[in-house]
């Protein structure tokens, strides 16, 4: 990863630390339908980051997602698994925000957390693997 990158790799791996933890005092709170706006863009700054280690980037979020699942997913290198967890949380995401009078419990939203933290921690394991 050149030098360039490296700082735009951290600050968005930082970004995604901090907006999961957000998503922690919204879920103390009861608030899931913002709950599940923080837990999407955690998700996708962790993308954004290992996308601008490999020196890729998107201005949207489609594009920020496809990249992820064809550089990333379909070759392997992140599980299918995790790959879902950012996946349905742009599902949710876009719900959240673009639907009216769409509703989210704390039987949908609080498992997220957790599987939040994995994809993070995942991502991280790979960029830290980048020569």
């Amino acid at each position: 990863m050149s030098g360039a990158f490296s700082g735009v790799v951290q600050h968005r791996l930082d970004r995604a630390g901090e907006v999961w933890e957000d998503a922690k005092l919204l879920a103390g709170a009861k608030r899931w339908k913002s709950c599940v706006n923080r837990l999407y863009y955690s998700c996708f700054y962790a993308a954004s980051a290992l996308l601008a280690a490999h020196e890729m980037s998107s201005r949207k979020h489609a594009g920020v997602l496809s990249l992820f699942n064809l550089h990333f997913v379909k070759p392997g290198i992140i599980a299918k698994e995790i790959a879902e967890i950012y996946n349905d949380l742009f599902d949710s995401r876009q719900e959240s925000d673009y639907t009216d009078f769409a509703v989210f419990t704390e039987e949908q939203v609080a498992p997220q957390l957790g599987k939040v933290e994995i994809f993070i921690t995942t991502i991280k394991s790979i960029i830290s693997q980048i020569p």
